[in-house]
Formats: structure tokens, C-alpha cells, sequence
């Protein structure tokens, strides 16, 4: 049984992302520890860069961004789940990321990480610049895998995604976790 962390990171009500996330986690919790975090009513402020944060093991800035770095050193598969904008990642979701800086210097469990992503786009190209963001992300830690995508284009308006194959889809990906 493995600790999965879903983190949710679309501040719309009823988002695609959000749920994926849920038929993912639906599918993860067959067998596995899951928790799904969305940041959608979470404060979490930019980084100041000042790197406290490496001596410390944790942020200096008083937000919720901390107790969201604890569940994920202490996970062991990591889910993000975002919207594209502009072909990348949510803003929300990369400033997690940058907070989530206190990773580096502490005993992190994770090793697995997987990416779910929605956009109104539906090219193939779509989501790449999000993998890269999350690859360019993955790199900075030893042994840990990106482990898998799932995109789904061509949903707009919240819950566009219901009834969409891909639903099924993710809830397999979570049952294989």
C-alpha cells in the first residue's frame, strides 16, 4: 500500500482538473493511502528566494505551503493535477512548486510522480510545456520517476470533462499506482 498525494491546483469550481483528479483518486484508493489537497481556498504566496528554506526544512513565510511540503515529503507517489494555460502549467501549481523548495534538503519518501492536465486545446502538443515544467521539476530530486500523463483536451466551460473516456481512463491509472 503506497501514500498518494493528489494536489489539485485549479482555483475554478467544478474544474476539469479537479475532476480527473477525483476518478484518479477513486481508482487509488482501492489500494492504496490517498489524500486529495486542492489549493483552491489555500494561501500559498510566491517565494522570496531567500533559502532559509534549505537550513530550516521548512518555509520562513507563515502560509499553508507548509503543511502541503510535509504531506509531500511524507508521500509516496505525488499527483499534480492542473489546467493548461498558454501551454504550461497553472500559476498556482508552479508557485506550490517553488514553495515546495524545502524538499531538497530534507528526507523526501516520494518516488513516483504523475501529471494530469486538462485544456480547451486539444492538439497533441498541448501539454508539453506542463511535462516539461514537471520533468525540469522531477530532475532536481534523486530517484524519482515520472511515472505518467494523462491529458485530456477540448474541455472549456467547468465539468465539460463529465462523461469524457479519459475518466475511466485516470481511474485506471490510480488503480495502478
Amino acid at each position: 500500500m503506497k501514500k498518494v498525494l493528489i494536489i489539485s491546483t485549479s482555483l475554478r469550481n467544478n474544474s476539469n482538473s479537479e475532476i480527473l483528479a477525483k476518478s484518479f483518486f477513486d481508482g487509488a484508493k482501492e489500494n492504496n493511502d490517498v489524500e486529495l489537497i486542492s489549493l483552491k481556498n489555500k494561501t500559498i504566496n510566491f517565494c522570496k528566494g531567500c533559502l532559509a528554506c534549505g537550513k530550516l526544512h521548512k518555509c520562513v513565510i507563515k502560509d499553508d505551503s507548509n503543511e502541503i511540503v510535509e504531506k509531500m515529503a511524507n508521500a509516496d507517489v505525488i499527483v499534480w493535477a492542473t489546467p493548461v494555460y498558454y501551454y504550461s502549467m497553472s500559476g498556482l501549481m508552479k508557485t506550490m512548486i517553488d514553495r515546495a523548495n524545502p524538499l531538497y534538503s530534507m528526507d523526501y519518501k516520494f518516488r513516483e510522480v504523475y501529471l494530469l492536465a486538462t485544456a480547451t486545446e486539444d492538439e497533441s502538443y498541448t501539454p508539453e510545456g506542463t511535462i516539461k515544467g514537471v520533468q525540469c521539476w522531477i530532475d532536481c530530486f534523486d530517484n524519482v520517476e515520472f511515472k505518467k500523463t494523462l491529458f485530456v483536451g477540448g474541455v472549456t466551460d467547468p465539468s465539460d470533462i463529465l462523461n469524457n473516456p479519459k475518466l475511466k481512463e485516470a481511474y485506471e491509472m490510480g488503480l495502478k499506482v
